[in-house]
């Protein structure tokens, strides 16, 4: 944060985006192994893991980063999210894969259960490592817009980061009706006119005549998320409606057909 600040001073056009919550999520490969490894795509990375001498340096940076980054020092924290190769790993630890091997769920365990992981393909990770703490005094710097940064999951399909349906609702429920860490103006500006607006989307993002029509009409009473880590696939609640180009595409608690959805450049 004092390196943005700084920077910020300087004129150096920077912002930050954020979802709210205590956990990242990204492939198991990219989080767990030193960059150096991961040079040349796959079939490099398999090379190195063949090779005894480098195996043993991506397993001694991949312990490190369990212990002080991304696994907040327990292997626990490391679940699959998704692995396309065996579905039956979705909602597993870094910990269960380590028994399911015969070992025990030490973070040297766990490091070499995830070497095994990219070898038989990759798998999706969620890393609980974050501090709510953190996360609080983030979201209220002026310089914050809120995203998800999901993917847009087959609903009740593997275990994916409950960002996908419920980053949103979650900032109105908790971070504004609950804890107040921001207003609620805040919370809007920051999902909306703010993004667009850092995004070149100059005709969208606020309700004024002549801007496109793509709206979001909730009850700050009773907006909340319903999508957790151990069961992801839950809608939000308490939006009424939203329009999308100017037409309705969800309404009643379900989508309508229209679809005025496009593609948006910068301008």
């Amino acid at each position: 944060m004092r390196l943005i600040d700084e920077a910020r001073v300087r004129g150096v056009d920077v912002t930050i985006d954020q979802y709210p919550y205590t956990a990242s999520s990204t492939g198991i490969q990219a989080a767990l192994f030193p960059a150096w490894a991961q040079e040349g795509g796959r079939e490099q990375v398999l090379k190195r893991l063949k090779d005894p001498s480098l195996r043993a340096k991506i397993k001694t940076e991949s312990v490190r980063l369990i212990r002080n980054e991304r696994g907040g020092g327990d292997p626990k924290n490391v679940v699959i999210a998704r692995c396309e190769w065996d579905t039956s790993l979705a909602g597993k630890s870094l910990a269960d894969v380590a028994r399911l091997r015969g070992m025990d769920p030490t973070i040297e365990n766990a490091a070499e259960a995830a070497l095994w992981l990219v070898e038989q393909g990759g798998c999706q990770g969620i890393f609980h490592a974050i501090s709510e703490v953190d996360l609080e005094r983030i979201l209220r710097h002026p310089a914050t817009m809120i995203g998800s940064d999901g993917e847009i999951p087959i609903f009740g399909k593997a275990n994916p980061h409950p960002r996908s349906y419920g980053t949103f609702a979650r900032v109105l429920a908790v971070y504004v009706r609950e804890k107040k860490t921001i207003t609620l103006e805040e919370a809007v500006r920051k999902m909306s006119g703010f993004p667009a607006q850092r995004l070149g989307l100059l005709d969208r993002g606020l309700l004024r005549p002549g801007m496109k029509a793509d709206i979001a009409g909730f009850d700050p009473a009773k907006v909340r998320d319903m999508a957790t880590f151990d069961k992801p696939h839950a809608y939000a609640e308490g939006f009424s409606y939203i329009i999308v180009n100017g037409q309705i595409v969800f309404e009643g608690g379900a989508m309508t057909t229209a679809r005025p959805g496009r593609v948006l450049y910068k301008r």
